[in-house]
């Protein structure tokens, strides 16, 4: 075994830079994080049709809203699990059938019990796209690009999130809600179908696994045309430590025994805001009398401006991580408590602040689902990242509840009181910052890793 050959799979990526093989993992992960995000958001745009539909009031739609966050919880450590044992592209298409199929029997739904246990269902299969992701685009990228590519990655998951708001002001007076939920299960099935013939693996996954030796030659080729690979090369992760299997305690070695939990809270707090916002935004707009073209906008307007907010952002994010959004939480705090009072003035201002609040919130979500999942190797990165988005969804579950509880509050009132979790989210992120300093500091190496 000491003169079998070495192919130094970090170093490779490094050399040939952005290439085509990156480029094409980017453009499937548009389409796989759109559906992701516009079946997340799908319920908040039915929800003042079910409410009038139904006869039902705003505050029992309070677990429905939940109710995909439960599975979300669950689905992000269990497709975690996946990805990270059986590939990122199984996982990925895997979790798009079982939420495409469930979000096609929501479009049946005929009472709110049917539509929890559609919705939570449903929400299994969304929680395993963004940890895989994240994963499959950073273990795929030169290190200079890791985060960014990964931030681009996911940074269209508001943007699928907006695109329910078009269909609502566009279809739904036609075809009624159900079409919300038919496009947000149609699309994903196709989609899976499609990925088992077109989406690449992760390169880092293939090279840790012997049974996706032919697929990484094909890769490293299609990286490095001309490159031969010895039959009995040994692919190696240089610049990552590996473990074997999976155990939850490997989340706390290597200085993150306080940096996981405290990861896992600023997801908590930050989908805590995220969520009562995208939820209950559309229903407070109904509830204030504003037209239906403006409530369908506003929705839209946050979800785009999550996605602005990851683009614009993304090479600041890739070299100050954490600190940046440490920073992003601070600036969130005031726009998201002024959406209230923008309402009061004009609907111009309404849709700018609500479009700035998604800016910040949403670009935030985007940044911390890739810098979160780095402070992890390879072997751990989708399990790491599901962790954090499973424990962080206890946050996303509280946010739409809580909002549920003060229905009654007046506008200005309530969106004061939801910038709360943004105060405690700048805290957490600048004690996360300083941590891992601290720990690269002490662990030099791991610094190439992240």
């Amino acid at each position: 075994m000491a003169d079998q050959p070495v192919v130094p799979v970090s170093r490779l990526l490094d050399e040939r830079g952005l290439g085509s093989f990156q480029i094409v993992l980017l453009i499937w992960s548009f389409f796989l994080v759109l559906i992701d995000g516009y079946d997340i958001a799908a319920i908040a745009f039915a929800a003042p049709h079910l409410i009038r539909e139904w006869h039902i009031s705003p505050k029992a739609l309070g677990p429905v809203f939940s109710a995909s966050l439960v599975g979300i919880l669950f689905g992000s450590a269990l497709f975690g699990w996946i990805g990270d044992r059986y590939g990122r592209k199984a996982s990925l298409i895997a979790a798009n059938l079982v939420f495409g199929i469930f979000t096609v029997g929501a479009a049946y739904a005929t009472n709110l019990d049917q539509m929890f246990w559609l919705r939570l269902l449903a929400g299994l299969g969304i929680g395993g796209v963004i940890p895989n992701v994240v994963a499959i685009n950073a273990e795929s990228a030169p290190r200079r690009l890791r985060a960014t590519l990964a931030i681009i990655a996911v940074g269209f998951v508001p943007l699928g999130g907006a695109i329910p708001g078009f269909v609502t002001a566009a279809l739904v007076p036609a075809h009624g809600w159900q079409i919300i939920f038919l496009i947000g299960g149609i699309v994903p099935i196709v989609i899976a179908i499609a990925a088992i013939f077109g989406l690449p693996e992760s390169i880092k996954f293939m090279a840790l696994h012997e049974s996706q030796r032919d697929k990484m030659v094909a890769a490293i080729r299609s990286i490095n045309p001309g490159t031969t690979v010895p039959a009995n090369a040994r692919f190696v992760i240089e610049d990552e430590q590996q473990v074997q299997g999976f155990n939850p305690k490997y989340l706390f070695g290597q200085g993150l025994q306080l940096i996981t939990p405290l990861l896992w809270l600023l997801f908590a707090l930050n989908l805590m805001g995220y969520f009562f916002l995208i939820s209950w935004t559309p229903t407070l707009m109904t509830a204030a009398k504003l037209p239906p073209t403006t409530v369908a906008l506003s929705g839209a307007s946050l979800q785009i401006g999550g996605t602005v907010g990851a683009l614009v952002l993304c090479w600041w994010l890739q070299k100050h991580r954490f600190l940046a959004v440490a920073i992003m939480f601070v600036l969130a705090v005031p726009i998201v408590g002024a959406i209230g009072y923008a309402g009061l003035t004009s609907q111009t201002a309404l849709l700018v602040t609500i479009f700035f609040a998604g800016f910040f919130v949403l670009g935030i979500q985007s940044a911390i689902n890739v810098i979160g999942a780095l402070v992890y190797p390879t072997s751990l990165r989708a399990n790491g990242s599901g962790w954090e988005l499973g424990i962080g969804r206890i946050g996303s579950i509280v946010g739409p509840l809580v909002g549920a509880l003060f229905v009654g509050m007046s506008v200005e009132r309530l969106y004061m009181w939801s910038a709360l979790p943004f105060v405690a989210g700048a805290i957490v992120c600048f004690v996360i910052w300083r941590l891992n300093e601290q720990r690269l500091a002490m662990h030099p190496e791991l610094r190439d890793a992240q």
